[in-house]
């Protein structure tokens, strides 16, 4: 039957040996409940201090993952591994089928943080990409469409430059705003450190995120466009496309404007 250990000690120096040696005893009992199964004596752990009920649990968890070293070590030669052969597979993926690269990453990136925006309850994330994703679907719907209408290539253009320099110019802001808070110039305005410090890197993460979005939307969107009207050959990049679309869409007819 299991019995409650209830131990008295004096008062003084003594008594002060004596209770550090019954804290041992009662991490070795509880130790050996764990390893070799319980004893007949419990210990009641509502009677321990915070500090030494810290201890025990320490002790505990160490006694529960012992030998467990070495399957850590695998779990981490896995990990290296696994992110090397990732690597070489993109990169083989990316020179060997671009297209399809540039299309399922693109993808990715738009898509996979709206999930995390509902379940964080990022809202105001949340309006910016709905803002951003049906201006930019409308214009990338212009650009797919044949024939090509001669207005769209200037439509096209004008967008993603407006997202360019807002995005550079928002990312340009909190980078210093980051650099000010380190060198504590937030202070002069009696702004607290961890406020400036979360808006300088809220607008370095909208400007970086947009504007990478941007760049790819709009090389797609000069890829097809070039594909469609037949300016430019399959070996000529992105932006020559877009230069060229830019400045045919630019020769339109007087009559035609009016």
């Amino acid at each position: 039957m299991a019995a409650v250990v209830e131990v008295e000690v004096g008062a003084g120096a003594a008594g002060e040996r004596e209770l550090d040696e019954c804290n041992s005893i009662l991490v070795l009992i509880l130790l050996h409940e764990v390893l070799n199964g319980p004893l007949r004596t419990r210990v009641d752990m509502s009677d321990l201090s915070p500090e030494e009920q810290w201890r025990v649990e320490h002790a505990r968890m160490h006694a529960k993952h012992r030998g467990h070293e070495a399957m850590h070590a695998e779990m981490v030669l896995i990990l290296i591994a696994t992110l090397v052969v990732a690597q070489l597979l993109l990169v083989q993926w990316k020179q060997r089928h671009p297209r399809s690269y540039n299309m399922v990453t693109l993808f990715q990136m738009w898509v996979v943080p709206l999930y995390f925006t509902v379940k964080l309850h990022w809202w105001r994330f949340l309006v910016i990409w709905i803002l951003f994703s049906a201006v930019t679907a409308f214009v990338t719907f212009r650009a797919t469409r044949k024939p090509l209408v001669q207005t769209t290539p200037r439509l096209v253009y004008k967008w993603f430059l407006l997202i360019y320099k807002i995005s550079y110019a928002t990312g340009i802001v909190g980078y210093m705003a980051v650099m000010f808070t380190l060198f504590g110039l937030n202070l002069l305005f009696k702004i607290k450190p961890e406020d400036a410090m979360d808006f300088g890197i809220s607008l370095l993460f909208y400007g970086l995120y947009y504007g990478v979005l941007e760049r790819d939307f709009a090389e797609m969107c000069a890829d097809y466009m070039a594909s469609t009207i037949g300016c430019c050959s399959d070996s000529t990049s992105s932006a020559s496309a877009a230069g060229a679309l830019w400045e045919r869409s630019r020769r339109v007819p007087t009559a035609k404007r009016r």
